[in-house]
């Protein structure tokens, strides 16, 4: 008699068993195979922007693919080939521009940037560096033009006043820290002023 009862227990069991997964979780309001349903897509901010990697000799850019044949292109650090870049830039139909400060080599670049009506943004070289995989000038380029045009990236504050108003200021500087480099009459001339 005892064996009745439990074939019965079992058998119940079994019925639980087999309605489990049918049953859904209560609060749950994920859809079956729906993956992660909070993913959203990046939207481009910044459809006519560029990107240049800044170099001591030669300066990456890189554009929108559907703005020239070749999209990533290099220029030197001289005064011609700056406004050779610049001029590619307006032909591509350019507006605004992401740049790393590496150094100092991209305040005559920022210059040319500047007079010429272009929007630029300075970026810190940390902020784009931190991304894995992004090891060439070429990439670094393509890479800067991405999160520019997404609207990823922050500026770096740039004074407004122009760059050659900082040349006396940093030749007296350093003028008045070694006085016996400079002689007597340079101070003397100095303290004049």
């Amino acid at each position: 008699m005892s064996t009745a009862p439990k074939q019965e227990r079992e058998k119940e069991g079994s019925d639980a068993q087999r309605s489990a997964p049918k049953r859904k979780a209560r609060g749950s309001h994920c859809q079956k195979g729906g993956g992660n349903q909070r993913r959203s897509k990046l939207t481009i901010t910044n459809p006519d922007a560029a990107g240049i990697d800044i170099g001591a000799q030669v300066h990456y850019v890189a554009v929108p693919e559907d703005r020239a044949e070749v999209s990533v292109r290099s220029f030197g650090a001289y005064t011609a080939q700056l406004d050779e870049l610049v001029q590619w830039l307006k032909d591509c139909g350019i507006k605004t521009v992401a740049m790393e400060s590496t150094g100092v080599y991209w305040i005559p670049l920022f210059q040319k940037l500047e007079e010429a009506g272009l929007e630029v943004l300075l970026v810190d070289a940390r902020q784009a560096k931190h991304v894995p995989g992004r090891k060439s000038d070429v990439q670094d380029c393509q890479w800067l033009q991405q999160l520019h045009s997404y609207g990823l990236l922050r500026a770096r504050f740039v004074p407004k006043t122009p760059f050659a108003a900082y040349a006396p200021c940093n030749d007296i500087a350093r003028t008045w820290s070694n006085p016996r480099r400079c002689g007597f009459s340079t101070c003397r001339r100095l303290s004049t002023r």
